[in-house]
C-alpha cells in the first residue's frame, strides 16, 4: 500500500527534477499528502502537471466517494479490475514524489512506527499511476490512482507492498497516449532496485493528514 507521500519542492525544483513537463503557478511544497486530497500528476494526454483528487473514481461511478477506496491500484490485477481495466489501457499517469510514508510494526508489539521512504541522495521520482475523468453532469473531476506491486528486499523489512516508481527511461513508454493492449505494459511495473532506496523512522505527527509541514520528514 501507499497511503502517503510528499513532494517537497517547490516550482523551480519541479521544473528542473521533471523538465519537459509543466507544473501549475500554484503548486507548493507538500510534506503529508493523503488520501482524497489534490496531487500533481502528469497525465499521458498532456505534458503538463495537473491537480488530481487522490482516489481513482471510475467513470461510471455514480458516487464520486467511491474513490477513497481507490487509492491504491494492484499491479498484478489491473487487467481483471473493472474500475482499472480500461485506464490501464488508456490513461495511464506519472506522480511525480520525493519520498512516502509506511509503518513500520515492531515485532512483538502492536506499536507501529512511522518511516520516511526515498531514493538515496533524496532525489525526486515517479509513481506509475492511473487516471480518470468523472462527469456525471455539468461538472468533471479528474482522479489518479498508485500501482502498487510485491516489496523489493529492503522493503519488506517495512511493509509487504511497495508502490511501482518509474525512472525516467520508462516515462515515455508509460505515457503513450495511444491505446495498450492489457498487460503489454507488465514489464514496467516491477519493485524498484532495493539497493537504491533508503528509509529513517519520523515522528508520530505524520498520523494525521492535517499536519503538512516541513519537520514531518525529519529523523526521529
Amino acid at each position: 500500500m501507499c497511503g502517503r507521500f510528499t513532494l517537497t519542492l517547490d516550482l523551480d525544483g519541479l521544473q528542473s527534477s521533471f523538465p519537459g513537463f509543466a507544473p501549475p503557478a500554484m503548486a507548493a511544497p507538500r510534506y503529508n499528502i493523503s488520501p482524497t486530497q489534490p496531487v500533481l500528476a502528469i497525465p499521458n494526454n498532456s505534458h503538463k502537471m495537473e491537480f488530481m483528487v487522490w482516489g481513482l473514481i471510475p467513470g461510471w461511478s455514480k458516487d464520486p466517494s467511491m474513490g477513497a477506496r481507490m487509492i491504491n491500484a494492484r499491479a498484478e490485477t489491473l487487467a481483471e479490475k473493472a474500475s482499472f481495466k480500461s485506464p490501464y489501457k488508456r490513461r495511464r499517469c506519472l506522480i511525480p514524489a520525493d519520498g512516502f510514508y509506511e509503518w513500520k510494526v515492531t515485532p512483538g508489539s502492536k506499536a507501529k512506527t512511522p518511516m520516511y521512504i526515498q531514493l538515496k541522495g533524496g532525489q525526486p521520482f515517479t509513481f506509475a499511476g492511473l487516471w480518470e475523468i468523472w462527469h456525471p453532469s455539468d461538472e468533471s473531476i479528474l482522479s489518479c490512482t498508485i500501482i502498487t506491486t510485491a516489496p523489493n528486499e529492503f522493503m519488506a523489512g517495512i511493509h509487504d507492498r511497495m508502490p511501482v516508481i518509474l525512472p525516467p527511461s520508462a516515462w515515455e513508454e508509460w505515457l503513450d497516449p495511444q491505446e495498450q493492449p492489457l498487460g503489454s505494459l507488465n514489464h514496467l511495473l516491477a519493485a524498484y532496485p532495493a539497493d537504491q532506496m533508503e528509509a529513517y523512522p519520523v515522528s508520530t505527527l505524520v498520523n494525521s493528514p492535517a499536519n503538512d509541514r516541513p519537520e514531518l520528514i525529519l529523523p526521529a
